[in-house]
Parts: structure tokens; C-alpha cells; sequence
């Protein structure tokens, strides 16, 4: 048989890519993705201790981080360096606690090397991260997405049949909201729920009163849930507890669970705990 003859056609490829990615995804009720248009606004902060929160609240969690040029969720859980193991083409989650979590940052050789990849070759290493990678069943998937509306949330969106929508976060400066707000048009386009906005770095927490002050005009991500007639899931303030629990990877939510600031961050999940409490009810009548 000749080499052309022997090579399966490209659409035939692309279906099977389709069906693996189905076949591991439809193991999940709930698939979040966690989005800005603004670099810095503390998204991969948010998303990491959102999942580790739902994790704490008894579901069962996966955390993928499809930040290709800037994986930081291995750092903020303490997990740089680790290796996951596979079988064959499988790859297992790394397990932090009950937590799966999953990066390229687990895959590359050094934190200092730099992922220089066109468009084509990240939406390939997106495909494997959904259908190579051996989720389980799964309550939720949290998907902490790049800044930006280009091939990575575009690819979640598009490989992902039925996401149950988006988390937005900004900071309240107005230089932020501006790019923020085409994320949310993104949404709209794709016709991708939008679950709510967080306003991150809302105001200063001391340290010794806990008393948040705010440093910049605060209110920006609410005014932006009004103007696009989405929720306003809540505030973060700026908390230096954050900053300590990220550089020495450990979770924010399980070092300082009894403070102000995961107070607010466990409301926030409240929506999002509300999607299993919905899917159950419907599922008794």
C-alpha cells in the first residue's frame, strides 16, 4: 500500500480528535471558563481559588491552565516541577488534595524556557490538554484562559460543545474595563454564557484591621455587569495574604480560609454551586 493511501484523510483525523474530546468531556457536568481582556487583573489568581473552593465545598474539581506563553497555576499550587505520568497517550492530572489540575507548565523542561508556537501548534496542545488528558467524571473543569480574545479561549470555545459559560475579571481602573468589555463582547459573539464579573484588587485589605481602603476608583466591574446586563458575582480586595499564599504555593483558600477576603471568595462561588443544585433538581422532575 502506498504512503498516500496508508494516510487517513484530514477530516477523518479531525473526527476522531472531535470524538475523544467528547468522549472525556461529556464525563463533566460543568465547564467554566475563567477570561479577561487585560493582562494583570489577577485572572489566574481568581481561577485557582475558585477551584480550589469548590473543591473544599466537597465537588469534585479540575483545573486546566491553557495559558501556553505564561502557566502559572503550577506555582501557585506548589507544583512546579512536577512531572505527570502517562500511559500511552493518556496523561494523569496532577492531584493536589481531591484537586486535578493540569498545565503546559507541567510539560515544558524549565520555568525559564519560552513557548515560541504559532497559532496552529497551541490549538493542537489545547486539543491534547482536552482529549489526552484522563479528567474522570468531574462536577466542574475550571479553564484558566489567557488574557485576551485570540486562539486559546476561541479554541476552548469552539472544541468544547456546550460550556456552561464565563467568568469575567477586571480591576476597577477604567484602562482595564476598556479591554475587559471585549471579552464580554467575545461572549456574546460566541453565544457563551457570561456567569458574572469579578472586580479583582477592589480596594486595599490592611494587613492589621482588615479595614479595605480603596486606592483606585472602585465599582468598574459592577457599572460593566449593569451596562451588559450580566451578574455581578463580587469584590476581591487587594489582600497581601494573596500575594504570600501564591509565591509559596499554597492555595490562598486553604492558608487563610478563615479571612474577610475568602469569605467574599466563597460567595462568588455561589452561582457557580448553584449549577449543580439547578442540574439535580431537573434531573427529580
Amino acid at each position: 500500500m502506498s504512503e498516500k493511501m496508508a494516510t487517513k484523510p484530514a477530516s477523518a483525523t479531525a473526527q476522531e480528535e472531535r470524538e475523544k474530546i467528547n468522549r472525556r468531556m461529556n464525563r463533566i457536568r460543568h465547564k467554566i471558563m475563567v477570561l479577561s481582556g487585560k493582562g494583570g487583573v489577577g485572572k489566574s489568581t481568581v481561577a485557582t481559588n475558585l477551584a480550589v473552593s469548590l473543591s473544599q465545598s466537597g465537588r469534585s474539581v479540575g483545573l486546566l491552565d491553557i495559558d501556553i506563553h505564561g502557566p502559572s497555576i503550577p506555582m501557585m499550587l506548589g507544583l512546579a516541577g512536577v512531572s505527570p505520568t502517562s500511559s500511552g497517550s493518556v496523561l494523569d492530572p496532577v492531584y493536589l488534595d481531591t484537586l486535578k489540575v493540569m498545565s503546559i507548565g507541567f510539560l515544558i523542561k524549565s520555568g525559564n524556557d519560552a513557548v515560541i508556537w504559532r497559532g496552529p501548534m497551541k490549538i493542537k496542545a489545547i486539543k491534547q490538554l482536552l482529549g489526552d488528558v484522563a479528567w474522570g467524571d468531574l462536577d466542574y473543569l475550571i479553564i484558566d484562559s489567557p488574557p485576551g480574545t485570540g486562539d486559546e479561549p476561541l479554541s476552548i470555545c469552539q472544541l468544547i460543545e456546550h460550556p456552561d459559560g464565563a467568568i469575567i475579571v477586571t480591576t476597577p481602573q477604567q484602562v482595564a474595563a476598556i479591554d475587559v468589555r471585549k471579552s464580554l463582547t467575545f461572549c456574546r459573539k460566541l453565544k457563551l454564557p457570561v456567569l458574572g464579573i469579578v472586580e479583582n484588587m477592589s480596594g486595599f485589605s490592611c494587613p492589621r484591621c482588615g479595614e479595605v481602603v480603596d486606592i483606585f476608583p472602585s465599582g468598574g466591574g459592577e457599572e460593566m455587569a449593569n451596562d451588559f446586563g450580566v451578574p455581578f458575582l463580587g469584590k476581591l480586595p487587594i489582600d497581601p495574604a494573596i500575594s504570600k499564599a501564591c509565591d509559596s504555593g499554597t492555595p490562598f483558600m486553604q492558608r487563610y480560609a478563615q479571612t474577610e477576603t475568602a469569605a467574599k471568595l466563597r460567595n462568588i462561588i455561589a452561582p457557580i454551586l448553584a449549577l449543580s443544585a439547578e442540574e439535580a433538581k431537573n434531573e427529580t422532575t
